[in-house]
This record gives structure tokens, sequence and C-alpha cells, in this order.
């Protein structure tokens, strides 16, 4: 079952019992409904087949990996996660993925900072608030929903129509009640879910997710402690001359 608040944040019943909890994948947590007010800004790159390393965005698959470190400590043990990027399931969260990749200084360190058991995990923000400012702002239009949100899928989060930005949620399950919601998967984990499986849960949705926009990882790191991020992203696609 799915419904939404007053704030058109969904809200899902993951257990069938009479006490629905509320999972919303919105960009801004308890802020969205403010967001939803203000007219969409698309913005893209300059040349609609480049990204903003001057490479050809990808037409065909690519894969992307991730390092994770599990236990939130600079240095500690780093894991694998390795998505495909399909660009042609969804082309405009592909792109934006791209760029991402591309920009060094939105996913490298950026925490799991929502974790949701048997449900899904959200990160993106960047680590460093003038960043995330500035990609706050650049929202992508909405691209149709080919794939199903099945478990090991990547998705951009969402806080209304053609408003994704840089967060991404991957599946722990299957969340094809999703579909219907307009959320379009543009990537799937390919190698590494068992790490994915792994993050640090312990503190759930706790983090304010407006704090993460206007302190970073500063309010996180004092905060959430614990919390696993990306080290690094690394792509042969991307490092290849001839992208």
């Amino acid at each position: 079952m799915s419904e939404h608040d007053e704030s058109g944040r969904i809200r899902t019943d993951q257990d069938g019992s009479d006490h629905t909890r509320s999972h919303q994948i919105t960009r801004f947590g308890m802020l969205a409904k403010a967001f939803l007010t203000l007219p969409a800004l698309f913005c893209t790159f300059e040349g609609s087949n480049v990204d903003l390393a001057g490479h050809a965005y990808a037409t065909e698959a690519w894969d992307a990996t991730f390092l994770i470190d599990l236990d939130g400590q600079d240095g500690g043990e780093q894991k694998s996660v390795t998505f495909r990027v399909h660009p042609d399931w969804a082309p405009e969260g592909a792109k934006r993925f791209q760029d991402m990749v591309q920009a060094k200084d939105v996913l490298t360190q950026a925490r799991f900072f929502r974790v949701v058991p048997k449900f899904m995990v959200q990160f993106g923000i960047p680590p460093d608030p003038t960043v995330a400012s500035k990609w706050n702002n650049m929202n992508i239009p909405d691209d149709p929903v080919t794939q199903s949100n099945t478990r090991g899928m990547v998705t951009f989060a969402t806080s209304g129509p053609n408003t994704r930005t840089t967060q991404l949620f991957i599946n722990f399950n299957d969340n094809s009640f999703l579909d219907s919601q307009g959320f379009s998967p543009f990537a799937e984990v390919i190698e590494g879910m068992d790490v994915v499986d792994a993050i640090q849960s312990k503190y759930r949705e706790e983090p304010d997710q407006g704090q993460i926009q206007s302190q970073g990882n500063t309010y996180l790191k004092s905060q959430f402690p614990e919390l696993s991020f990306v080290s690094g992203v690394s792509s042969s696609y991307l490092s290849s001359p001839t992208a």
C-alpha cells in the first residue's frame, strides 16, 4: 500500500501492519513541500551530448565502481560496489550521474545518510555545502519509468515532478510500488550488493537533510560519526581518452 502525506512525500506500509511507516524518498525531508511550490529549474551542461568534463555522454551501458568505507572512519577498510549504468533506461538520469562522477566533489566523501532496512539506502548530497548549494539548483527533467525498482536497482530521489538533482537510492528489496510514482531506475548494482547490505544502518532516518545541505560533512561527522561513506568512484569508460 502507498499513499502521500500532506507534503506530497511517499508513505508506504512495508509489513502490511496497521501502523504505516513513513518512507519519504525526497531530497529535502521536511522542506519538500516548500520546494514543490517552486517552478522546476532544468539545468544541463552546455552541449547536449557532452558532460561537464568534455566527454561524450554514454549511449551504451558503462560501469562505475565505488569504494565504500563501511565503518565511517577515514583510512578504514574499503569495499567495492559496481553500478552498471544504462542510458537507454533513463537517459536524463544517466547523463546526470555521469556528470556527478566527472565532478569528483559530489560523490567522494558523500555519506549514506538515510538507511531504511528492507527498503532502501539514500546518498548523494555533496559533502561540501558550497558544492551542494550549486547542484541543488540544477534540476533535471523526469525520465519515463522503463524498469522496476527491484533489489539492486539505482534511482534518483525526488521531491516532485522534474526535481531530481544528485540524491540517489539503492533498493534493498522489491520496491516496485515506486514505479507508478515516477521513480525511474537508471542503473543496477552488478557487484557488491552484499556491501550495500552492510552499509551502516544504526542511524536510520535521524540525519536531517536540511542540515546536511547547509553544513555538509561537518554536521554528519559530528553527530553521526559511523555513517558509511563513498571514498572514491572510478570508471574505465570515463577515463578513456576516446570517451
